[in-house]
């Protein structure tokens, strides 16, 4: 009696810890994955664009406007003039002015650009996501374009040349699958997979969920002499990869689900099951 008291609150800690973990990992990877991904966008997308957007305000506007003492430099600078102005330049600057023979033009430009990421950095919170906002814009214009006719050409055309390049065309494809799986959208999926079935795979007795893909190949078909169906079976929890079965139709059972319900059922290892499929449900959501 002693020893079972004692196991009790370690058997207890142990399902309680285990739930609460249950219960907050998901949240905390969806944040997690979230935080990433706004990362990964902030620093390879929006700074760049960001650094672009200075440029061209730098290049075509006259804000910011200069001190006056830098306005009336003469061009060339003096000796004189230019051991002074080369004391308010970094290292880095300094190799650049002096790559560009001294010249007052650069000069001001550098000064206007230390102005501009003055006041950049001081408005930084809303100012960065100018290049988030940008990006959005680009990425609707490309799709909206890509959606044309001549942007699918053009898409396409592309797409031969990247598969004819070594390496790349080792990479793109498999990166190209899991894009369009994600962001395809219900409807492309559809136009890969159009049935969910059970078939009994890798052997009798145990069921698998498949993905049917179409009808197989001829030679199959006659040599079987009955329907035959080519079916996608999942991995799990990476759906991207499985295997490809050919199976007669008659050995499949024909599942009520859709495919996104397949995949969540795949990818969760069988713990999110539809709510028509499971055990005592009557059937009615």
């Amino acid at each position: 009696m002693v020893e079972h008291n004692k196991m009790a609150p370690r058997s207890n800690f142990r399902k309680f810890f285990l739930r609460g973990l249950a219960i907050l990992l998901p949240t905390v990877l969806t944040i997690g994955i979230l935080i990433w991904a706004y990362n990964f966008v902030q620093d390879r997308i929006a700074q760049p664009i960001n650094s672009g957007i200075k440029v061209v305000v730098i290049r075509l506007t006259p804000w910011p406007r200069l001190p006056h003492e830098l306005v009336i430099l003469p061009d060339p600078l003096s000796p004189d003039l230019r051991q002074i102005w080369s004391q308010t330049l970094n290292q880095k600057a300094q190799i650049a002015w002096e790559a560009q023979g001294y010249s007052t033009q650069w000069l001001r430009r550098h000064k206007r650009q230390v102005l501009l990421d003055k006041w950049w950095n001081k408005y930084a919170i809303g100012m960065d996501l100018i290049g988030l906002f940008v990006a959005v814009i680009l990425i609707y214009v490309v799709g909206a374009f890509l959606g044309s006719f001549i942007g699918r050409r053009l898409y396409h055309r592309g797409e031969e040349l990247l598969r004819k390049v070594p390496l790349i065309r080792q990479v793109y494809p498999s990166v190209k699958q899991v894009t369009d799986f994600l962001f395809g959208g219900a409807e492309s999926r559809q136009t890969k997979f159009n049935q969910v079935v059970a078939v009994e795979y890798p052997r009798k007795g145990l069921w698998s969920i498949g993905l049917v893909t179409g009808d197989t190949i001829r030679k199959i078909a006659d040599r079987v002499d009955a329907p035959c169906l080519t079916v996608f079976v999942p991995s799990s929890p990476t759906p991207f990869t499985g295997y490809v079965i050919t199976v007669p139709k008659s050995d499949t059972i024909d599942l009520p689900i859709t495919i996104e319900q397949a995949l969540r059922y795949t990818v969760s290892g069988g713990v999110i099951l539809p709510s028509s499929q499971r055990i005592g449900h009557d059937g009615h959501d």
